[in-house]
């Protein structure tokens, strides 16, 4: 074998040319595919860029005011949209009359509401702390607009049903309407009433407020309603009666004519007695900062003599009157609790009836009470009856002996014992009797000796009615 094939067989065999050009085919191609990748990311990132700094290299293309527009025109987020105003003013849960306005009460928020964490974690800046109930804010901050006119003030008809519980109270020169949560939340209708005016301004005539706490309808409305006559501006009514009843709406010239507050139900010999007093004067002190006297009464009150005469009595009287004395024994110191010490000592303890007269001072106090009535609403449970101890120790706790006359207006009768009243037929009311009611007992009016001591009467049976619109223009000097 010659030197040049022993050398051809040693070398290695050569590529084909097609494979060559192949291989570099695809390496061309593949360093392509990532160039433009890379060529693309980069022009997204300055384009971006450019948005957001409204020009940069894309400023030669792109005007200032279309990158402005691409920002405006893109959707908030929700946290943004939720998000409230920063100068913003919860609107007010309830609004008084126009005429001394209270300041409104901003409330507590609900469980439902989101926590601060939970807002913060949804973009939300934590909302500031609420104020306690009955704190107004400081003086540098703005005050919020006077409220809107109240539907039915000045005569006119009130407006569309809202979702809210409404109660249109008329006084004596007019209607307006008072409006709570449809919660009914009692806690923000106590806090208003708190902060109302304690005494009826100078210059103004005072009103007596009517508080009815029923639990239907008034069989007695048409003997009330001839008591009432003539006598506008000199008085309001505000009846409490039960949530579930919807007896048809008296005449608008009656004087119990969208007259119901909002209510809730109540149990006999219950804390929720004393809390449908409590909710009465709320109302009253609320609606009308001429209210000067609160008589608390029932579906089978009568009045004894006629407007002026109770009236003058109200108005003009140095005493409230209601009971309050000390009686030994099961049914009175009996029904202490020792878990109220030392907030209400034993020797604190009173007793006496429920219906009593108050003055605007003394009613406010009661709404504003957060000691002695949770303690109550806590302890004096099952045979305690808190509506004939809450009162009488609230007002020997927190005024001194003397502010009080210690005994009632209303006239019961407690001779057959037990745990109620006797009650009255129609047979039963005659003029003697009703005489006797008027001028049977002796007491002290103002320092002198009077035998007007009782200027309404009760436990009167509906059939009863009828002789009492018989005998009141005889005895009575109304109807």
């Amino acid at each position: 074998m010659s030197a040049a094939a022993a050398a051809g067989l040693a070398a290695p065999p050569l590529w084909p040319i097609r494979t060559k050009l192949l291989l570099c085919a695809a390496l061309g191609f593949t360093l392509g595919v990532v160039a433009t990748a890379s060529l693309m990311t980069s022009s997204y990132a300055t384009s971006s860029a450019a948005l957001r700094g409204g020009g940069g290299a894309l400023g030669l293309f792109l005007p200032p005011s279309a990158t402005r527009n691409a920002v405006q025109d893109r959707p908030p987020p929700p946290a943004a949209r939720s998000q409230p105003k920063q100068g913003a003013v919860p609107p007010a849960r309830w609004q008084p009359k126009q005429e001394g306005a209270v300041p409104p009460v901003i409330r507590r928020a609900r469980t439902s509401d989101p926590s601060p964490a939970a807002a913060t974690g949804m973009g939300m800046p934590p909302p500031p702390a609420p104020p306690a109930a009955g704190i107004t804010t400081s003086a540098a901050a703005t005050p919020p607009p006077p409220p809107p006119a109240l539907p039915g003030i000045g005569g006119q008809k009130p407006g569309p049903a809202t979702p809210r519980v409404t109660t249109a109270v008329s006084g004596g020169n007019g209607s307006s309407s008072s409006s709570i949560g449809d919660d009914g939340d009692d806690e923000e209708l106590m806090a208003r009433a708190a902060a109302a005016p304690r005494e009826v301004p100078a210059g103004t005539v005072p009103r007596v407020a009517f508080l009815f706490l029923t639990r239907w309808d008034l069989p007695m409305a048409p003997l009330w309603e001839k008591f009432f006559e003539g006598h506008r501006g000199l008085y309001n009514v505000y009846v409490h009666s039960d949530p579930a009843f919807n007896g048809s709406e008296p005449p608008e010239t009656a004087a119990f004519y969208r007259r119901r507050i909002p209510s809730k139900e109540v149990q006999w010999g219950e804390i929720s007695m004393v809390e449908a007093e409590r909710r009465l004067l709320a109302h009253a002190l609320v609606d009308d900062r001429s209210n000067a006297r609160f008589v608390l009464l029932s579906e089978s009150h009568v009045p004894l003599f006629d407007f002026p005469t109770v009236y003058s009595y109200l108005v003009n009287s140095t005493k409230v009157y209601l009971e309050s004395y000390d009686q030994p024994g099961a049914t009175g110191r009996g029904r202490y609790n020792r878990r109220m010490s030392p907030v209400v000592a034993p020797w604190q303890w009173r007793k006496g009836s429920q219906w009593f007269d108050l003055d605007r001072g003394l009613a406010a106090d009661v709404v504003a009470d957060r000691v002695y009535f949770p303690l109550f609403r806590r302890f004096c449970r099952r045979n305690c009856y808190a509506d004939e101890h809450y009162l009488p120790t609230f007002l020997n706790i927190r005024r001194p002996s003397s502010a009080g006359a210690n005994r009632s207006l209303t006239w019961v009768d407690w001779s057959h014992g037990g745990p109620h009243p006797a009650r009255f037929t129609r047979m039963e009311v005659t003029v003697d009797f009703l005489r006797w009611l008027r001028d049977g007992s002796t007491c002290t009016y103002n320092g002198r000796t009077t035998s007007v001591c009782f200027l309404f009467a009760r436990k009167f049976l509906p059939n009863s009615l009828t002789r009492f619109l018989r005998f009141a223009p005889k005895v009575m000097g109304f109807g």
